[in-house]
């Protein structure tokens, strides 16, 4: 006689501020937590997606029905790089809730599943939900849906230990990350030099995905990771990248005002996403929440003077007010859904944005040719300054 074994799991429930609960099967760390509520299309690159910094304070639905399904790569601690499926060193999510998880794991470099990498890093999620039904829910929210992960007989206050801005929450918050300055959670704390190029590339940390530092190696550029509070007068560099990274723009202390001594040089600057809409500001442009955010892999965008579409990888809450843009700057890309800026450039100086992200991991490598030109216009204005010098 064969008997049937019975499955046992721990429920779990989301607590949504609109009042509406929804239980499912606990997955991963036996925590409570809190964050906004964002989705995700894609059908791939959930390791990606959840240890980008851009994700820091939220709680991440994935739309597609089964996630985990390959995996996770394990990779050795202490490497700053970490192979292809990582962009940080740990899951950055606040926690995630899916319809199904796979339980194992065959993926060629023998990592771990997906429930075992949640535990180990202390981040919970639901199964078992109708992540159709919530995805419409978070998209005709009038404003920020905030939810909160409750273990079944979970009493205790939220998960603190990973990230500063959590310490002093209760168990009766929900957590709105946009209310915070989340840059000293997803920053490095001390300078880190990758690579061996020629050029030297100054990258101003808010949380920054690996694959960006990856390309500009492979370049051939030397990369220097700095702290987000790094005073900048004190480095020497051939250019500025400013990285992505979570959270309200405005919330950045006081990165505004040094990068606006970036923008009195003349040494090129790109900046991505977050790193897009701080040099704006600093530009003097106004910046706003979008009612409904930008992320995964499929976001329409096209070059204003071409006309060209691409697809793109995207993971913002804010955008560039177009009507406050200076006389100085002028728009680059437009997303072909809602026609915010996707991207700026200055008009005499060499200065360039991407509110998505050109380094695509995951997603389509359709803009990857955006940090290639980066890289030409600094070697081109390396040239120019050696001849003036001569």
């Amino acid at each position: 006689m064969i008997k049937k074994l019975k499955k046992e799991y721990k429920k779990a429930v989301l607590e949504l501020s609109n009042g509406i609960k929804m239980e499912g099967r606990l997955i991963g760390a036996d925590a409570m937590v809190s964050g906004e509520m964002v989705f995700s299309t894609g059908m791939l690159a959930y390791s990606e997606a959840m240890t980008d910094p851009s994700y820091l304070g939220q709680i991440l639905v994935f739309s597609f029905s089964l996630i985990g399904n390959y995996g996770i790569p394990s990779f050795k601690e202490g490497d700053f790089f970490m192979p292809h499926g990582y962009e940080s060193a740990g899951i950055k999510t606040q926690g995630i809730i899916v319809s199904d998880t796979f339980d194992d794991c065959f993926h060629y470099e023998k990592g771990n599943n997906i429930k075992t990498w949640m535990k180990d890093n202390g981040v919970p999620g639901i199964a078992g939900i109708d992540t159709r039904y919530l995805v419409q829910m978070i998209r005709d929210s009038k404003g920020p849906l905030f939810g909160r992960i409750v273990p079944e007989g979970k009493s205790s206050s939220y998960n603190s230990t990973k990230f500063e801005f959590l310490k002093h929450f209760k168990k009766t918050d929900y957590v709105d990350p946009s209310k915070y300055n989340l840059l000293p959670s997803a920053s490095v704390k001390k300078p880190v030099t990758l690579g061996k190029g020629d050029i030297k590339i100054a990258l101003l940390d808010f949380g920054v995905k690996r694959n960006i530092i990856r390309i500009f190696t492979d370049y051939g550029c030397t990369v220097t990771v700095y702290p987000w509070d790094t005073d900048v007068d004190t480095v020497e560099t051939d250019a500025w990248v400013l990285s992505n990274g979570p959270g309200d723009p405005k919330q950045t202390g006081d990165l505004i005002q040094r990068v606006k001594k970036l923008i009195k040089g003349d040494k090129p600057i790109l900046g991505i996403c977050l790193g897009h809409q701080v040099l704006a500001l600093a530009a003097g442009a106004k910046t706003k929440k979008l009612k409904r955010g930008h992320r995964s892999f499929n976001q329409p965008v096209f070059d204003v003077k071409t006309r060209k579409a691409f697809m793109s990888s995207q993971n913002h809450s804010f955008e560039v007010d177009k009507a406050s843009l200076p006389k100085e700057w002028e728009v680059w890309f437009e997303n072909a859904n809602d026609f915010t800026i996707e991207g700026l450039k200055h008009k005499t100086k060499p200065f360039m944005t991407t509110q998505f992200h050109p380094e695509a991991s995951g997603g389509p490598n359709d803009t990857a040719w955006v940090i290639k030109d980066f890289v030409s216009l600094i070697k081109k204005s390396n040239k120019t300054v050696k001849k003036g010098k001569k």
